[in-house]
């Protein structure tokens, strides 16, 4: 039987830090300020927003110190929101040290597998974010998983992914998720980490134009502090594109490698 992972808690210049299985950070939390998202990766996790700026039911596979929890149970009220966790000890560092509040009428947190989390339509949002001893967990990135995902969404909906940039496997992992929502697919690399955070969507419009994304992105930016318009910016850098436009489905979709 594998011997979970070590899970300690660390401080240093008032933040505070969550580690599994060894040094590498899995969540942060700014001492003076619990529900702010402190690492980049979960900033640019919200350049959702571009273009799903009103989630109502959110379903988050990976709890972690629950920064993406608090964010929206603090700054969505209209929003209920599920977090499903695989280990009950993250579940208990997070009330304890990252300020997770209770469940509420608006926030749930489960012990369980999210890949078994599931249900047709269940939520417009998923957040994806679990790894394993610092590498994807295979139930989360099969094509199974997947398929599952784009039922589980109601329509418009959005998944977002949190990668590493370096995972041999990535290109893999995209070819599957665009096979599920049909080409639907964005990237974004991070400003600041080594991360890749991927987007697809369920009833989005086929394009958008640049203009309405960096005006979108203008008062998002004003209304949560974060920086919007280098998100809108660094999809250009890994998004096809056509005149005036960031195309979200192309026009045509090659199937081609392993599913």
């Amino acid at each position: 039987m594998k011997r979970a992972p070590a899970l300690a808690v660390s401080e240093a210049r008032g933040v505070r830090h969550l580690h599994i299985g060894g040094e590498a950070i899995q969540s942060a939390m700014r001492i003076d300020d619990p529900y702010a998202l402190a690492l980049d990766y979960t900033r640019c996790m919200m350049a959702v927003l571009l273009f799903h700026p009103q989630p109502r039911e959110v379903l988050m596979i990976g709890l972690g110190g629950g920064s993406l929890a608090k964010f929206f149970h603090r700054r969505f009220s209209a929003a209920r929101v599920r977090a499903v966790e695989l280990d009950a000890r993250v579940v208990a560092a997070a009330r304890e040290h990252f300020a997770l509040p209770r469940d509420d009428a608006r926030l749930r947190v489960e012990i369980g597998d999210g890949a078994e989390a599931l249900a047709p339509e269940c939520c417009d949002l998923l957040l994806v974010d679990g790894f394993d001893d610092g590498e994807q967990v295979p139930a989360l990135t099969s094509r199974a998983f997947y398929d599952a995902a784009w039922l589980a969404l109601a329509e418009p909906g959005a998944l977002v992914l949190n990668f590493m940039s370096d995972d041999p496997r990535l290109d893999l992992y995209l070819k599957r998720l665009e096979h599920a929502f049909g080409g639907a697919v964005l990237c974004l690399p991070a400003l600041a980490d080594p991360n890749l955070i991927v987007f697809a969507f369920k009833g989005a419009p086929r394009r958008v134009a640049w203009r309405a994304l960096r005006a979108r992105a203008a008062r998002l930016e004003q209304r949560f502090a974060l920086p919007f318009r280098r998100y809108v910016a660094a999809l250009g850098q890994m998004n096809p594109c056509a005149g005036d436009d960031l195309i979200i489905t192309p026009d045509t979709n090659t199937d081609g490698g392993e599913r």
